[in-house]
């Protein structure tokens, strides 16, 4: 689910604050406030709202018909539940934001010190957002409400998450004032919306990842990995890209990478690098994106520091690649036409074949495209390189002994732009690569036979390994119900666990290796997978699907809780 959004108004018309004066608001009071009808759940641009509590720095206000709807006993805990939150705000998101990035414009565009936070129905998949047309006159900007001024979803207002989307949104506020105010330019909104995202790090909101906004990141972003993190079209994924590298970023270079980009005057990936340079960082934003693309998918820190993620519930994720398998005997070759978009992640592993392997890449001439490779030898570790190019954007990569001495080779282009286009969709760009393995002799069928013996075999030690981890893990797992979104490279999960003995449940056909570690590897994906494909018409087929995919999202979930409910 998408807690998040935000709305980039861009005006022709040039900055003229007056500070108005208004009347004190009571309890009681009724409005007229204009909203979003992108974000109003009946697609509305005007509703009537009633203040229902005044505090130091805070008006909450509520639609009308909902809260006039409401019992009495559903009105006290509403109120109670407003009283948590208006304390948690002045007491811990108030000072600890603007600590670190400045104040929103006070007393504001209304000479009030106050920020309205008016709730109303929204689209079930919208937390919250903030509208730059309100912080202008209606001389300048007739939709305004004339006010600083909050959004919150009625479906929030007794959750628990309703802490981080006001903090998030309360950041919008604080930018507006420092960069749009202050020094007259619009920041990014990739930016703007990672930046206020870490919202929930800075407030320790993530701090237990089970039910996290991070968890949910991470989910999403392991859903769709290459999605851009400067494209900006306000989809979970545009979230989840650029959340996840703002954590890596934050992790590496500190938190004042943020907060200095903000009080400056660049922009985006300018702001940045005059940050980075700033901190004496010989890094810059190209390097870094670089570093983590490889971080993503190694996340060993014993290798590189700047291979991994530091937090400490980012410890176990890693991106499952895609997969290319190349045939394990005789000479072969693999040549796939790809697309990309700038500052996209791409993670393209293959594995099997025999004999010296030669990966070529081809991208278009005179862009910046940078491929970083990991390749894994026959004990299991990793080495990361890099591929230089010529001018022409092609290199090559020769690995002898593919498939004996090494068995894995994993590539990450990515095109890294200085310039790029900051709102809506971004153009893709074609790279090409071809796989050719020369078979250095000929195999012959009693040998590859026994190739395939050993590898079985191999195959064989890894589960009776993990069947001695479950079998001391103690009593069986009971699932009653799967709660959260699950997916590969999970690892030490009670979640998991139950996933398995779900899956170990539905038979051979699906799970015929049965391991229930709480781990989730290949052997789990795949059994997701033909689960997946046995119910396509109902987890697949409504989502624009034709194959499994292993991710266990909301389909899956329901399907799976179904069956276990016996319905």
């Amino acid at each position: 689910m998408k807690f998040f959004n935000y709305r980039r108004i861009v005006f022709s018309i040039g900055f003229l604050f007056i500070a108005l004066q208004v009347q004190a608001a009571n309890a009681g009071d009724i409005m007229n406030f204009n909203v979003d009808k992108n974000f109003d759940a009946s697609g509305r641009t005007q509703l009537q709202a009633t203040l229902i509590k005044t505090t130091n720095n805070l008006y909450f206000y509520v639609e009308q018909s909902w809260w006039n709807s409401q019992t009495q006993d559903k009105k006290s805990e509403i109120l109670l539940a407003l009283d948590n939150l208006y304390l948690e705000f002045d007491i811990k998101i108030y000072p600890t934001l603007t600590s670190m990035f400045g104040s929103e414009w006070k007393p504001g565009v209304d000479g009030d010190n106050k920020i309205a936070v008016l709730f109303h129905s929204m689209n079930s998949n919208e937390g919250g957002y903030f509208r730059e047309a309100d912080e202008y006159v209606k001389l300048q900007m007739p939709i305004s409400n004339e006010r600083e001024m909050i959004y919150l979803s009625l479906d929030y207002i007794l959750s628990p998450k309703l802490k981080n989307i006001l903090a998030h949104e309360f950041v919008h506020l604080i930018t507006f004032n420092q960069k749009n105010k202050s020094l007259n330019i619009e920041e990014d909104t990739w930016l703007n919306e990672a930046r206020a995202d870490y919202s929930s790090i800075i407030l320790g909101y993530d701090d237990i990842y089970n039910g996290s906004n991070l968890q949910q990141r991470v989910n999403d972003f392991i859903e769709n990995p290459s999605d851009s993190i400067t494209e900006w079209l306000g989809t979970k994924y545009d979230y989840a890209s650029a959340s996840l590298f703002i954590n890596y970023l934050v992790d590496h270079y500190g938190i004042n990478i943020l907060i200095n980009s903000l009080s400056s005057k660049y922009v985006g990936i300018n702001s940045i690098n005059y940050a980075l340079q700033r901190n004496g960082h010989k890094d810059d934003f190209q390097k870094i994106f670089t570093n983590w693309t490889i971080a993503s998918i190694l996340n060993k820190c014993f290798d590189n520091q700047k291979y991994c993620y530091l937090n400490k519930n980012l410890g176990n994720f890693r991106l499952a690649p895609s997969l290319n398998f190349l045939p394990l005997s005789g000479s072969s070759s693999l040549s796939v036409a790809n697309t990309t978009k700038n500052w996209s992640g791409n993670w393209l592993k293959f594995i099997g074949g025999s004999g010296d392997l030669k990966l070529t890449f081809s991208g278009l001439s005179g862009l910046n495209f940078q491929v970083p490779y990991i390749i894994e030898d026959s004990g299991g570790s990793y080495a990361a390189k890099f591929l230089l190019l010529d001018k022409n954007s092609k290199g090559e990569i020769n690995i002898n002994k593919f498939g004996t001495d090494y068995k894995s080779l994993i590539i990450i282009p990515s095109l890294q732009l200085a310039t790029y286009q900051p709102e809506g969709a971004e153009p893709t760009y074609p790279f090409n690569y071809t796989v050719v393995v020369a078979g250095s002799v000929t195999i012959s069928e009693q040998d590859l036979i026994q190739q395939l013996l050993d590898r079985i075999s191999a195959l064989k030690q890894e589960i009776a390994k993990l069947q001695g981890q479950t079998n001391n893990s103690g009593s069986q797992t009971f699932c009653g119900r799967l709660t959260y979104n699950l997916y590969f490279g999970m690892a030490n999960n009670n979640d998991v666990k139950c996933l398995q003995e779900f899956l170990k449940n539905q038979g051979a056909n699906i799970y015929p290796e049965g391991l229930v570690t709480g781990n989730f590897g290949n052997l789990t994906k795949f059994a997701v997978i033909r689960f997946q494909e046995k119910y396509k018409s109902e987890i697949l087929t409504p989502i624009g699907l034709t194959s499994g995919t292993g991710y266990v999202g909301e389909k899956t979930r329901a399907k799976i809780n179904q069956i276990l409910s016996g319905k």
